[in-house]
């Protein structure tokens, strides 16, 4: 265990649970991870054992997901999540620089999904 939660539960459902190369990519790539890889120390292994996916428009609806919740499953904004993750953590943590760091690539991918749901038929 590493302690830096995408590469530990890429690992946990590559290792454990034998789960699809797919989900285990998308896992371990959440929400920019390899930018708080690099803060750890671990962007090398999580790209070398997890190469992000090429399919950028997944990789965006994950972020959406992530970051249009709150840990308790309630629906927020991207804006709310990210003011969230800097109260609990701390803006001077590892993910505090992270998400402070991220948070323009997580707006823009949070609003190439919205954008795209709000040009589906319904």
């Amino acid at each position: 265990m590493t302690g830096f939660h995408p590469l530990d539960g890429a690992h946990f459902l590559r290792d454990v649970h034998r789960a699809d190369d797919r989900l285990v990519r998308l896992v371990g790539n959440h929400s920019f991870a390899l930018l708080e890889a690099e803060e750890r120390g671990w962007r090398e292994v999580l790209e070398t054992e997890f190469p992000p996916l090429e399919d950028q428009f997944l990789m965006d609806a994950l972020v959406w997901c992530d970051m249009t919740t709150t840990p308790g499953g309630q629906l927020t904004t991207a804006g709310e999540r990210v003011a969230e993750i800097i109260r609990r953590y701390g803006a001077a943590s590892v993910v505090g620089r992270f998400i402070v760091q991220a948070s323009s690539e997580i707006f823009a991918a949070v609003a190439r999904v919205e954008s795209a749901l709000a040009a589906q038929p319904r």
